[in-house]
């Protein structure tokens, strides 16, 4: 059977990023992240609220940009995969085990002033509006089309012609 990991998470982070790095070189940033979910209890009509906390792992190019712009309440959008990492203690001997992200693109959310101190560099596509979110994939310098971004793929392949528009 086959089988699908993929986790997509918008949230505000619980401090600021630790870049760390590999005895070969490679950037490793841990993030935490508050992800919020809101209801309305159908029994009492009160507005409730689910916090949930998740550890995020970011590689490469990825974590040195997030540990360069992102800080402590800054939104963000991560997209990536589960995986469960497992130890045994060193004081108890017992084996431990913890479900985290491992995220292999970010959108930082919100404008420059958003809750930190640094804000993201902000791109405009071509012909479009400065959009209010940067968009960094896991290797910071993938391929899309001959360097175009996806957005810019996407639009260029739709047909437009005015007998499409309802108005």
């Amino acid at each position: 059977m086959a089988s699908f990991n993929k986790v997509i998470l918008v949230g505000n982070l619980t401090r600021d990023p630790e870049v760390r790095y590999t005895t070969g070189g490679t950037a490793v940033t841990e993030l935490g992240m508050a992800v919020s979910r809101q209801w309305t209890d159908k029994g009492s009509n009160e507005r409730k609220e689910e916090t949930t906390f998740v550890d995020v792992t970011l590689w490469g190019r990825t974590a040195e940009i997030a540990g360069e712009y992102l800080s402590k309440g800054r939104p963000v959008l991560i997209e990536g995969r589960l995986q469960l990492d497992q130890w045994e203690d060193r004081e108890t001997g017992q084996k431990r085990s913890k479900l985290k992200v491992v995220g292999e693109s970010m959108h930082m959310l919100g404008g420059r002033n958003d809750s930190g101190s640094g804000g993201a560099p902000q791109s405009a596509g071509q012909g479009r509006p400065a959009s209010n979110r940067s968009s960094i994939g896991a290797g910071g310098d993938e391929d899309h089309s001959g360097g175009r971004s996806p957005d810019q793929t996407f639009y260029d392949d739709v047909p437009s012609s005015d007998d499409d528009v309802p108005f």
